[in-house]
């Protein structure tokens, strides 16, 4: 019996690394090709390491060297992403968390449609609010900028955020929150002493899928965001797409992994927190 399960374990830990390494080496490829030379990319050895590693592609990748109105790298456009992921981040995920807080213990009337409506929000694809949302950031002068995208996004992730933090509060004992209204504290006081501190697992869980998303996201940088306000997605689609005689694979590929960077060790640094944050709020609710 022993041996059986020795085997029976063995042959799920052969087929765990087999499906790792079968995810990995794409992964795997582009790091090796981005530090080859286009002589050794030419030769054919897709999966062999590089003979003579340079980094000459990814400086080339991250130069911010422009000429006229285009640059040739993507250091302007990262920081562009940044400006616009991080306060988008933060908002929607802080509006999030109260308007949980308020569909979990403040039931008021209409709330139940309300939540039924934000679930609906969370399945309306990005083609759909396209036209509204250029409507309305041109009538608020946002259109072209860092400050629309980042409207754009915490506009969009509301609904997510929202049904996050609702289907976790609802895991917070009500006796909770009626013992702290009656000893006199009110909503925030309720929010700042009893939730808010009980709520860093679903906080990490906001963080990451909103920064996944925001950060991944093309459509809406191609769409509303101008020359100076582009996010790294839309510069890596244009710098891969520039036809410049000579493809240059090992740019290409370092600039994918430049753009992938931060939401991979996003993922690295908190993957377990989002896992235990999913898990914690799906006891009821």
């Amino acid at each position: 019996m022993a041996a059986r399960l020795s085997f029976g374990r063995a042959a799920i830990y052969a087929l765990l690394v087999l499906c790792a390494l079968y995810y990995l080496m794409p992964l795997y490829v582009m790091l090796a090709t981005s530090f080859k030379t286009l002589d050794e990319i030419r030769a054919g050895n897709l999966l062999g390491l590089p003979l003579a590693p340079t980094g000459e592609a990814w400086a080339r990748a991250w130069s911010s060297a422009c000429t006229g109105a285009e640059c040739s790298g993507l250091a302007p456009y990262f920081l562009n992403s940044l400006k616009m992921a991080i306060p988008a981040v933060l908002v929607s995920t802080m509006i999030g968390s109260v308007n949980g807080y308020v569909l979990a213990h403040w039931r008021f009337r209409g709330s139940e449609f309300v939540f039924t409506a934000l679930m609906v929000g969370c399945f309306i694809p990005f083609q759909v609010v396209i036209l509204p949302m250029a409507r309305l950031l041109g009538m608020a002068e946002l259109a072209n900028t860092t400050t629309g995208l980042v409207f754009v996004h915490v506009v969009y992730g509301l609904a997510f955020t929202t049904l996050f933090f609702r289907n976790y509060y609802v895991t917070v004992p009500e006796e909770l929150v009626r013992a702290a209204r009656i000893d006199g504290a009110g909503f925030f006081t309720i929010y700042r002493r009893i939730i808010f501190p009980l709520s860093l697992p679903i906080f990490m869980v906001s963080f990451i899928w909103q920064f996944t998303q925001i950060w991944n996201d093309f459509l809406f940088g191609v769409v509303f965001g101008g020359a100076d306000a582009q996010p790294v997605t839309v510069a890596l689609n244009n710098l891969v797409n520039t036809s410049t005689g000579v493809k240059e694979y090992n740019v290409d590929m370092a600039a994918a992994i430049i753009a992938a960077l931060p939401t991979l060790l996003l993922y690295l640094i908190a993957g377990k927190y989002f896992v235990r944050g999913l898990t914690a709020g799906a006891v009821k609710g």
